[in-house]
């Protein structure tokens, strides 16, 4: 009999000596290489009890789909399995698996419709996404029946989405023969139970998700699975005109209220402020120097809309004075420029959602995160982006505004998190990823629907925004001082190599930090004047009292959420402690001493 040559190697019979001893029948992995120590480590946890569920977290670029395919790999080729269904959470997630899968040696159909009713004979099965399941749930439960099942729900937290989606989900698969959860970020920010997830109760009686099998970033940081990341964060001064229509100025990264923290923010990430073109000219420049070592790194831009994205895509091309892919919305197109760019050596992108998780393009290196969105769940799967490993030294870049829940978020990377079905406050939004303000303005938001929100989106003007370099934050540590966009002290951080080990970028940002120290102490030296976008005359007293009178109502309202208290029995109490007369006749000292003993009192609540 004449064996003709395959250029795909059927299920079971190659890379067999990749696999662990403890796996007899060795499965096929077509044309991958050597499992990775963590994947080898999950298939065995799998294979010793073979359970019906399953749940892998491992950090974003550790090689989920690698794991994933692997196991389907092996169940098809002892017979436990005849059919794969993957859930994936967008229609381009859907090719990367169908493609992946192939490299493997299983055929998946990502085109495939609810309309088809069944896939092809010629597919071992197909990949769809939690909406399409979602719009008909008893036509997926029935290709469930039609055989023995592997269902892979790939970033497993999306079937909590809404409550609709987890009810279709349990519906369609519930009948799988084997069900396989992926996760990158193993925590929601809210209470809805996951589909085929355990909850356990701990010693506080909170109930957490139980992973089989967790492969978290620190471990993989190690391993040098992932690259580490250093945070270019930068400050300013903005103004704008609030929704009432007074003028109001604060600096990214001082201690504001949130209110004013948020409006800050905003005003930085508008594109016709000076802010968000310094940085994505900072963000640029250290993209040059990236490419020097890996000439085809490229940057990403994650935008809060689409109008933001045109307009840092504008912006970009005249910085960089190269075209700028622009990825707006889960349509084909938007598929199609994300897989175009990660093939070519193009230096920038502008993305709204359709990166926010799974999107695999290794060759980001820089980002900018221009979005306002600040859940664990969303920065998580952003940062996820940057961090896959193609070869040692590499090192991701992420440029932030100094804002304290992003700076928390950096700063917390390497912290897994399960998810709870029930709530127990420690007072840190970034590891609880939910407060009960935050629970209720929500509430509240949903009711108002968008009438007010209009209005409020059409009242909010930016005036202008000034970036400042702040410092660099990596491994949780803080490395520089506050400088002049554009000026030495800068450049020396941007300025990195982008090929270094870990350890060697941590002593060349001490060294850097140790040389701008020294700079200060040098004969003739002369502090940079850090100014403001329009560096005029102090603002007549009037309209410094109101901004300070503001600021204290602002900050006792918020108090007096918390406490319960009334608004006036909390304005009596400061006049008590702190002296002086009425609001309306305080002066600015006063004020500003009455702010700070509110702002104590929510410290130490």
């Amino acid at each position: 009999m004449t064996i003709l040559p395959s250029s795909k190697p059927p299920i079971g019979t190659s890379a067999a000596e990749h696999l662990s001893p403890s796996f007899p029948e060795r499965a096929a992995w077509g044309t991958a290489g050597k499992l990775r120590a963590w994947q080898s480590e999950a298939l065995t946890a799998y294979f010793e009890h073979e359970p019906r569920d399953f749940l892998a977290a491992a950090t974003p670029g550790a090689g989920k789909t690698t794991f994933a395919l692997r196991l389907a790999a092996e169940l098809l080729a002892r017979g436990t399995i005849d059919r794969i269904t993957v859930v994936a959470p967008t229609e381009h997630l859907k090719k990367q698996w169908a493609d992946a899968a192939d490299r493997a040696g299983i055929r998946l159909d990502p085109m495939f419709k609810n309309s088809h009713g069944r896939h092809a004979r010629h597919y071992h099965g197909a990949a769809v996404t939690y909406a399409q399941v979602a719009v008909r749930a008893e036509l997926h439960r029935d290709i469930t029946l039609s055989g023995r099942t592997l269902v892979i729900l790939d970033e497993v937290h999306h079937g909590g989405d809404a409550l609709s989606w987890g009810d279709a989900i349990r519906e369609a698969f519930e009948p799988a023969t084997r069900r396989l959860s992926l996760t990158g970020t193993p925590f929601r920010s809210d209470t809805a139970p996951i589909p085929f997830v355990a909850y356990l109760p701990d010693e506080h009686g909170i109930r957490l998700s139980q992973t089989d099998y967790n492969y978290g970033y620190g471990r993989a940081l190690a391993d040098g699975v992932v690259r580490p990341v250093m945070f270019m964060v930068y400050a300013g001064h903005m103004r704008w005109r609030d929704s009432v229509g007074e003028e109001m100025e604060a600096r990214l990264g001082e201690g504001n209220t949130k209110d004013i923290t948020s409006q800050a923010w905003r005003t930085a990430l508008d594109p016709k402020g000076d802010w968000i073109p310094s940085v994505l000219k900072a963000a640029d420049r250290r993209l040059s120097e990236v490419r020097h070592s890996i000439p085809d790194a490229g940057g990403l831009v994650i935008a809060t809309d689409h109008y933001a994205a045109r307009a840092y895509a504008e912006l970009l091309e005249n910085i960089s004075g190269q075209p700028v892919t622009v990825v707006l919305s889960d349509e084909k197109e938007a598929s199609d420029r994300i897989e175009e760019f990660s093939n070519s050596s193009r230096r920038w992108m502008v993305a709204v959602r359709m990166v926010s998780e799974g999107v695999d393009i290794p060759r980001l290196s820089v980002g900018v995160y221009a979005t306002s969105a600040a859940t664990p769940l969303y920065f998580a799967q952003a940062i996820g982006r940057f961090v896959r490993a193609r070869r040692r030294g590499e090192t991701a870049s992420i440029f932030l505004p100094n804002v304290p829940s992003l700076m928390a978020l950096a700063g917390a990377m390497e912290l897994e998190r399960d998810h709870a079905l029930d709530r127990r406050e420690t007072g840190d939004p970034a590891i609880d990823g939910f407060t009960p303000e935050e629970d209720m303005m929500d509430a509240a938001n949903r009711e108002a629907k968008a009438s007010d929100a209009l209005q409020q989106e059409f009242s909010f003007e930016a005036i202008s925004s000034h970036a400042t370099f702040d410092r660099v934050v990596y491994e949780n540590t803080e490395f520089g001082a506050e400088a002049i966009v554009g000026s030495d002290e800068e450049l020396d951080f941007i300025g990195i190599p982008g090929l270094l080990e870990p350890d060697q970028v941590r002593e060349l940002l001490q060294h850097r930090q140790q040389r701008q120290a020294k700079r200060k102490t040098e004969p003739g030296y002369i502090a940079p004047v850090v100014e403001t976008p329009d560096a005029a005359p102090a603002a007549p007293l009037y309209r410094t009292l109101k901004e300070q009178r503001s600021l204290l109502n602002s900050v006792v309202g918020i108090w007096a959420k918390t406490s319960g208290e009334p608004h006036g029995l909390i304005h009596a109490e400061l006049r008590r402690v702190c002296g002086g007369p009425a609001v309306a006749q305080a002066s600015v000292t006063q004020l500003q001493a009455r702010i700070a003993v509110v702002r104590k009192w929510m410290g130490s609540h």
